[in-house]
């Protein structure tokens, strides 16, 4: 639910039932894969370009190795449990 007060409808597999939903489900897979590429430019370690920000073996050695950066999600478990420590 978005807090708007606009009218909202809940559409279960929404992407498989409305061209408009799969559409901008796509657009926002390109940028965020593009975004990807970029930070693997900006913080070399974690292996973006190749894991998109899944936490790969290669992923978690480059938090290992070289700590939590600003992109990092703070839910993620292991982000999350390096910043406790």
């Amino acid at each position: 639910h978005v807090p708007v007060d606009l009218p909202q409808k809940r559409l279960i597999k929404g992407d498989a039932n409305s061209i408009s939903i799969a559409a901008a489900s796509i657009v926002a897979k390109v940028i965020r894969d593009r975004l990807m590429m970029m930070y693997d430019k900006i913080y070399p370690g974690y292996d973006f370009k190749d894991n998109m920000g899944y936490g790969t073996k290669a992923h978690l050695a480059g938090l290992a190795a070289h700590g939590v950066t600003p992109i990092h999600r703070r839910s993620f478990g292991p982000v999350r449990d390096r910043l406790r420590s």
